[in-house]
């Protein structure tokens, strides 16, 4: 299934099923009136919602209507809980040996993983808004999860069966605040502003045959102002998100609908180039002594899309536009 949140006025949203090729949609608030309540329900709802999604699909759908993702908030427009990864080790040795970082113990058996703010996620074309741009703006290409109730001490092996959606998004990092509150050990606060996230989830089933391991298994392709940044496959995941799930569970039970991210996109392969800026500069560091690409500035546009195995969109695009705050 594929699933959207369209605006209708309310904070969470109205819940639409979208057509496999993204054209379509039918609402769905009959069955479950936001994604939120279907994640909690899903055992109850699921059926229903593959029943319609299987009718719109098959055209059978007479008040259908056509989809417009700039209509579409994030697809879970606030959870209960966000934690993001970094289960791309090869980011973090990029960034460890650029910056002359001292190692950090377990790294390969341990994830890493933040509590982030969930309370206001953007939609796929809502602009950045933020305060200054002396803050070095990054994007930071991902995917995640959406899980049911995770109790505690939930396996690796069992966490699979909790995922119930995949999505795409953009974790905007202001990179000239981090360096400070990672020196505090209390976690990012003002170095993450909202996070942004693809129009569409979508069911495991959707990936086919990119979907195993609990990795995606797909290119994300990057562009920053029209032009070509990268394209990194989620496949390099050196943890998969079954054992973040596990790793977040295990002295706590997470809530349905709780989102958790795989970190940025990262390929030891530099002919794929890169999901964030702070990747780029790293290699820079590294191969040129220092660093020559800047951060966004305000004006800037940054877009994101992965395609399934037949060249099919999947989850929409992330297309958006940096502007100062109060603008």
């Amino acid at each position: 299934m594929k699933l959207a949140t369209l605006r209708d006025g309310s904070r969470d949203g109205c819940l639409h099923l979208i057509s496999r090729d993204l054209t379509q949609m039918v609402c769905a608030a009959d069955i479950a009136p936001t994604l939120q309540a279907a994640i909690e329900r899903w055992g109850a709802v699921s059926f229903a919602l593959q029943k319609r999604y299987e009718a719109l699909n098959a055209g059978q759908l007479g008040h259908a209507l056509a989809f417009d993702p700039h209509q579409a908030m994030a697809p879970l427009p606030r959870a209960w809980q966000w934690l993001d990864g970094s289960c791309f080790l090869n980011h973090a040795d990029l960034m460890q040996r650029a910056y002359q970082l001292e190692p950090l113990d377990g790294i390969e058996s341990i994830p890493l993983m933040y509590q982030g703010a969930g309370d206001d996620f953007l939609g796929a074309t809502d602009d950045l808004a933020l305060p200054s741009d002396a803050h070095g703006i990054d994007f930071e290409g991902e995917f995640g999860v959406l899980v049911d109730e995770v109790p505690m001490g939930c396996s690796a092996d069992q966490a699979l069966g909790h995922i119930r959606l995949l999505v795409q998004l953009n974790d905007v990092s202001l990179r000239a605040l981090g360096p400070r509150e990672m020196k505090t050990g209390f976690g990012f606060v003002q170095a993450k502003s909202s996070s942004s996230f693809a129009p569409v989830a979508v069911t495991p089933d959707e990936l086919g045959d990119a979907w195993h391991e609990g990795r995606v298994h797909l290119p994300l392709s990057v562009e920053w102002n029209g032009e070509w940044f990268g394209h990194p496959h989620g496949g390099a995941m050196n943890f998969g998100f079954h054992e973040l799930i596990a790793h977040a569970a295990l002295t706590r039970r997470l809530s349905a609908g709780t989102v958790l991210g795989s970190g940025t996109v990262s390929n030891a392969d530099r002919n794929v180039g890169s999901a964030c800026i702070a990747e780029r500069r790293a290699m820079e560091m590294l191969e040129q002594g220092a660093a020559r690409t800047p951060f966004m500035r305000f004006g800037d546009r940054v877009r994101m899309e992965a395609r399934d195995l037949q060249g099919q969109a999947l989850f929409g695009a992330i297309d958006q536009r940096v502007v100062r705050a109060g603008i």
